[in-house]
């Protein structure tokens, strides 16, 4: 078996170029939309072409699921306070792999391998828009964050493109 070589030797030629053609410098901190968006990682979700965004337009918070997790929180916490952000938007999707795994299984199986259970939940579920509507909630009820009221949870169809609005 060939070994394949690293990724980073290959995406670091192509930020020479990239640099090349830089034209987004001096931009502002602050999101000039002043949202934030927390989204899952899977990289099938491109969350500014989805969303029709630009550079510097939104501030994007990503994890495994788009858990509102301590972090998560800490990381609005800063976007509000410090960055000036005042509106949350929420995307999960279908077809997570968060929907197809349990937690305690996998967590064992780490506990297993290491011998260490790591001191993180999870975050699996079994329903993207049942735990959109508990991601909402869950920012909504933190006292860290100023501007809990504007915050909308959607969930991304990836074999469509679609985003569906969950109440919450």
């Amino acid at each position: 078996m060939t070994e394949r070589p690293p990724n980073a030797d290959e995406l670091l030629e192509n930020n020479r170029t990239y640099q090349e053609t830089f034209a987004d410098r001096h931009l502002s901190l602050t999101p000039t939309r002043r949202l934030a968006i927390v989204a899952c990682m899977d990289s099938r979700m491109d969350i500014f072409a989805m969303l029709g965004l630009g550079k510097g337009e939104a501030h994007i918070i990503r994890n495994a699921g788009g858990v509102v997790t301590d972090d998560v929180i800490r990381s609005l916490c800063l976007s509000q306070r410090l960055l000036g952000t005042d509106e949350v938007i929420l995307i999960h999707h279908t077809d997570c792999s968060l929907e197809k795994i349990e937690d305690h299984e996998f967590l064992e199986g780490l506990e297993t391998d290491t011998g260490e259970r790591p001191p993180w939940a999870l975050g699996s579920f079994e329903d993207p828009y049942q735990d959109t509507v508990a991601s909402i909630d869950r920012i909504r009820s933190t006292p860290f964050l100023p501007n809990r009221h504007r915050v909308r949870g959607f969930v991304y169809h990836t074999d469509t493109g679609e985003l569906i609005e969950v109440a919450g």
